[in-house]
């Protein structure tokens, strides 16, 4: 028997809003409902392997119900605003899809599904009816199957007449009259006042219909329900008919029309999901495979490889161009180089043999000359490792105007890469799936139309000067860093090593002589046994293989026995050992420096990273861990380290966009924040602050800042929620701008879906969104600390690219060598440090305007760890 699959667009399109969370494009197109459809609609059409296909949906106009009933479907919510945008996409997506829609004004798409329904019925046709709406049960048969669909967009359950009668004791027709009893809520059908749902059952089993249970009202008990029957009779007839579903649309259908093919729009649907960014609906139709855009195999580029190419190509560069390069080696500072470049302009494009010309004295010179020549204005993707690769042949690269990759971060900092390949995929919807990230000579070839698409986008966003005046600018900047690499002293850290070694022993045997027996502390499952079997401490949490002894457990434990502090500290130390002391090892170059790479595309909060080694995230708690920094030192006896770390900035961003005039007042006196809000929280003169009352203060100024709870608060502060949140109340009392701009944060977040920062740094934040409280509650804190903590990255960007300036005009030899969140650690000419020491104070604290002061303070040492 042939079978027909019949959507029901509406209510899978709502199920499909609520099941996914919300998702949007890197345009800020919300995506949700379209994903969770589209995967709904394959799985089934995968499954059933329908002959026929359609779907339906409801007309905006109003039905013939609303003209028999005004108050028909009054009190429905209206639909949220991210759903309604997403029926059209869909609905493009479905014409793509080659599956018909019908939808027809004064009818709704019930009625076009009962009517479609039946009469493939009488064709002897199968049907299966795909919906989240359980008014389609009163279609079931022998041969219409009602999907419903159960959890989410993947669970189903399918209904058959046998099925109803089996399991609700009623037969399809007799769904209609149990609706007539009990109305419908949804819809804003009545029924009868007092009868429920099970009621309603009991008495169409009883009677058969809803008629017949007003014909033998008399004989039914329940005096309430007797007379709500007599009283409410009309409307349960009235209500009956319009939660009938009708069968007799006057609607033209031909089957032929609606055959189920594969015969897609392949090439507009693939440019369609990657505009979306839906790579894993490409790889379900397969469209990798079937879809080969001809275009870009007639991409030609012109080789230069000699001299005279290499000098006409020059001579005849005159305005913008765009570039990509494929450097090797990268792992070392030593050992990158540049292998080609890949150059397009509004004419042709060229390959430069960069590696093989560089060997070349005269076309060094012209390489040179045209990278650094400033009116040549060079547009190019993720350049800063080029830069890096091309001063270490003595070329600085000048005129630089557009990095695409800064550009695709800046517009939405959530997405997993900024790969060339995936920025043309979504921003133009080309379809470049046959190029490989290394194929870059055909990737450069689309680098211009991308440039102008992302230009005209950060402009509409207004974020030219964090565009330009910031990001582009600090790519010089880090490139600078990277190459020039942090000093280390390996005599210290193979001492340092030793150490450890030694240390991680003791602390192995305290821990041995606590448990009274040896075992793999690195082994959860032999710690388990030891700390919830033989010590028998309280299990907090069990995974599927045993007992959890994660940090967050330690943590739990940490008062129960003093065998946690020790496991704790082993780890710390074991950690600190691997990745600082043998790691380190590792990377260090011929110059006996290590040169860590800051990323600027990677952390969604606008600041920086650091990788290979992650020289940020070295920890401090304990006295091991900040030793490490001991074995950074300056790069030659002439030189001495110098730290500039800006004083509480992200409270001071707090009280200059909260507006708040006491803590503004606060800091513009110089004021210790912590003990001033010690004194307004627990009511005591600032003479009376003890050291507990200021570390707690403190956690309540950084818990706001982070948007934490008071339940939070009381965790970290080991203390009651009730006394937590009387720490709270009396903070927003005393700061009451704060609480106001922190709700407005939230607010805006949820209006527009994204938080900026001073600097107009955009998150977008689509957790505020959810129908799922604990995430909600994630993408509220979100929203309260990202434009503080972005706005933070922003002024310490803005500072290190106005010091290298500074540094580099003045034509001094100092420079910058680390970042770590708020702090700048220079490598200072020690004949320079007067001059750098004020240089780099007036830099940093007049890099913006601010209702309050920034403060920096300078210290210095022959060694990271002096210098701190």
């Amino acid at each position: 028997m042939e079978k027909l699959m019949i959507l029901d667009g509406n209510s899978l399109m709502y199920r499909a809003f609520y099941a996914v969370p919300l998702l949007s494009n890197s345009d800020g197109i919300y995506t949700n409902a379209i994903y969770g459809f589209s995967n709904m609609v394959l799985k089934m059409k995968e499954e059933l392997k329908p002959d026929y296909i359609v779907c339906t949906f409801d007309k905006k106009a109003k039905t013939f119900r609303h003209e028999e009933y005004d108050d028909y479907k009054a009190g429905r919510k209206k639909m949220p605003e991210e759903l309604i945008p997403q029926f059209d996409i869909i609905k493009k997506m479905l014409e793509l899809l080659d599956i018909n829609i019908y939808e027809l004004d004064g009818f709704e798409a019930d009625d076009i599904i009962g009517t479609l329904a039946k009469y493939a019925e009488k064709k002897s046709v199968e049907v299966y009816i795909i919906t989240g709406d359980r008014d389609a049960l009163q279609l079931a048969s022998e041969n219409i199957k009602v999907v419903i669909t159960k959890k989410g967009v993947t669970e189903v359950e399918i209904y058959n007449e046998k099925r109803m009668i089996d399991e609700l004791g009623v037969t399809p027709t007799q769904f209609i009259d149990v609706k007539g009893l009990m109305g419908d809520k949804s819809d804003n059908i009545k029924g009868v006042p007092g009868i429920g749902e099970k009621t309603a059952y009991k008495l169409i089993q009883t009677y058969g219909s809803v008629e017949e249970v007003l014909k033998n009202v008399e004989e039914i008990s329940g005096k309430k329900l007797k007379e709500n029957l007599i009283t409410y009779s009309e409307q349960a007839i009235f209500s009956k008919k319009l939660a009938t579903i009708m069968t007799n649309v006057p609607i033209e259908f031909d089957f032929e029309d609606i055959k189920s093919t594969q015969n897609y729009n392949k090439i507009e649907l693939k440019a369609m999901l990657i505009k979306l960014q839906m790579k894993t609906l490409i790889d379900k139709l397969k469209l990798n495979e079937d879809v080969d855009i001809q275009s870009i195999k007639k991409i030609e580029f012109n080789e230069v490889s000699d001299l005279n190419s290499l000098e006409s190509l020059i001579k005849s560069l005159v305005k913008d161009i765009y570039l990509t390069f494929t450097l090797k080696n990268k792992e070392k500072y030593s050992t990158i180089e540049i292998e080609n470049i890949f150059l397009s302009n509004d004419e042709n494009n060229y390959v430069i043999k960069f590696n093989e010309l560089i060997k070349e004295n005269s076309a060094k010179e012209l390489l040179k000359g045209f990278l650094e020549n400033e009116t040549i204005l060079k547009n190019g993707h993720d350049i800063k490792d080029a830069i890096k690769a091309l001063r270490r042949v003595g070329i600085t690269l000048k005129g630089l105007n557009f990095d695409t990759a800064l550009a695709g971060y800046l517009l939405d900092s959530s997405r997993s890469n900024y790969h060339l390949k995936d920025l043309i995929e979504g921003y133009l919807g080309e379809s470049v799936n046959d190029i490989t990230l290394e194929d870059l000579v055909k990737l450069n070839f689309y680098l211009p139309k991308l440039t102008k698409v992302l230009k005209e986008k950060i402009e509409s966003a207004n974020m030219n000067y964090l565009m330009y005046d910031v990001e582009l600018k600090l790519t010089e900047a880090l490139a600078s860093m990277e190459a020039l690499g942090f000093r280390v002293n390996e005599e210290m850290l193979d001492s340092l090593g030793m150490k450890f070694s030694e240390e991680i022993a003791t602390t192995e045997k305290e821990i041995f002589d606590m448990a009274e027996e040896k075992f793999n502390i690195n082994s959860p499952k032999q710690l388990g046994k030891i700390l919830f079997e033989k010590l028998d401490l309280p299990v907090i949490k069990k995974t599927k293989t045993g007992y959890s002894t994660n940090a967050e457990v330690l943590e739990k434990l940490a008062d129960k026995h003093p065998i946690i502090d020790k496991i704790t500290y082993f780890r710390q130390l074991s950690k600190l050992y691997s990745t600082y002391v043998e790691g380190l090892k590792h990377v260090i170059d011929k110059d006996k420096s290590i040169h860590s790479s800051f990323n600027q595309t990677v952390t969604t909060t606008g600041r920086l990273s650091s990788t290979e080694p992650n020289l940020q995230n070295i920890p401090i708690k304990y006295e091991m861990g900040r030793e490490i920094r001991k074995v950074f030192i300056p790069s030659n006896e002439d030189s001495i380290l110098l730290s500039a770390d800006y004083s509480q900035i992200e409270l001071r961003v707090l009280a200059h966009m909260a507006k708040d005039q006491n803590m503004i007042a606060a800091f513009k006196e110089h004021s210790d924040i912590h003990t001033k809000t010690a004194s307004e929280v627990f009511k005591v003169a600032l003479d009376n602050v003890t050291p507990i009352m200021r570390s707690r203060a403190k956690a309540v100024n950084f818990g706001i800042v982070y948007g934490i709870s008071d339940f939070s608060l009381a965790q970290d502060l080991k203390i009651s929620k009730k006394e937590a949140k009387e720490y709270m109340d009396i903070y927003f009392e005393r700061y009451p701008k704060i609480r106001e701009y922190l709700e407005g944060t939230k607010n805006e977040a949820i209006e527009t879906g994204a938080v900026i920062t001073i600097l107009n740094r955009r998150r977008f934040i689509p957790e505020i969104k959810s129908s799922n409280k604990i995430v909600k509650a994630l993408g509220e804190r979100l929203a309260m600390n990202a434009p503080i903590q972005g706005s933070a990255a922003d002024i310490i960007k803005l500072a290190m690219v106005n010091v290298y300036n500074k540094l580099e005009n003045s034509n001094l030899r100092s420079r910058i060598i680390l970042q770590v969140h708020d702090e700048l650690i220079l490598n200072v000419l020690k004949d320079e440090l007067d001059v750098v020491r004020a240089l780099v104070k007036e830099e940093m604290e007049k890099v913006l305007e601010l209702e309050v002061p920034l403060e920096v303070s300078i210290s210095i040492g022959k060694t990271w760890y002096e210098a701190k």
